[in-house]
Formats: C-alpha cells, structure tokens, sequence
C-alpha cells in the first residue's frame, strides 16, 4: 500500500511527464540524502521535488536545503488542504494528489555546475537503467 507520500509522488511524476520530463522517484543523488522525485528535462534542466504529506511531516524535514546544489529549481508538493504558509518563498509549490498536480509557484532557477551536472546525469540514467532491469529480470540483483 502506498503512503501519503508516495501518492503525491505519483501525482507530481505524471504531471511533470506530461511537461515532457522524465522522473524517478526515491532518488539518492548523493550518499545521505534521497530525494522524492526527481525530474530531467530534455535540455538537461533538473528538478527536486519533495512531497510532504502534513505539517508534520514539513516540520521533521532538516534535509532538505541539502538538496539545492543537485538540481537547477527546488519544488514542494503537497496536497490542496496542506497549510502552503509554512512553505519557504523561495521554493517553487506543487499541489498535488495521486493522480495529478499543478505546478502553483515556479522555483527561482540555480543552475547546476557543469560537473556536478555531468555526475548526476549519470547517476540517474544508470539508476533509471538498473530500475527497468531488475523490473524485466527480478532474480538478478542490481546494485544502484
């Protein structure tokens, strides 16, 4: 069964499809932190978005400034009855559920340096390879 969390990731990955990216959710761009999605567009534009399913949840989240230096525009999503207030202004918003979303704030844009670009291109294109092989052949263990 999927969490709160989970159902918003779902919300927040089809919309952001329908933008022409592509996404991966639980995401680890560097050792300690994970990421609930993570978008890359067609010219190499990333995003982090981070799905908080109450107040609670927002407010135990110490993490997330640690994920500004891998993406080029920092979103939240959140559901419609979520308080945005608490959200930081500079950070783009997302209302979301698990079937679509609505991007409500832009995110200022910080683009990436060019190598740490380069890693975590890599780093999700050998994620999104791993993911589809251990869904086609399960018994073989992958490594991410």
């Amino acid at each position: 069964m999927d969490t709160p969390g989970q159902l918003i990731a779902r919300g927040v990955s089809r919309h952001l499809i329908s933008l022409g990216y592509s996404t991966l959710t639980e995401f680890v761009p560097d050792r300690g932190l994970r990421v609930d999605v993570i978008a890359l567009s067609d010219k190499g534009e990333v995003l982090v978005v981070e799905c908080k399913s109450s107040r609670a949840d927002f407010i135990s989240d110490s993490k997330w400034q640690g994920y500004l230096p891998f993406c080029d525009r920092f979103f939240w999503a959140v559901t419609a009855d979520f308080p945005t207030e608490l959200l930081p202004l500079e950070t783009g918003l997302i209302i979301a559920d698990a079937y679509d979303a609505e991007i409500m704030r832009d995110a200022p844009e910080d683009r990436l340096a060019p190598a740490r670009r380069t890693k975590l291109l890599r780093k999700f294109a050998r994620t999104a390879a791993l993911r589809l092989h251990s869904h086609l052949d399960p018994g073989v263990p992958v490594t991410i």
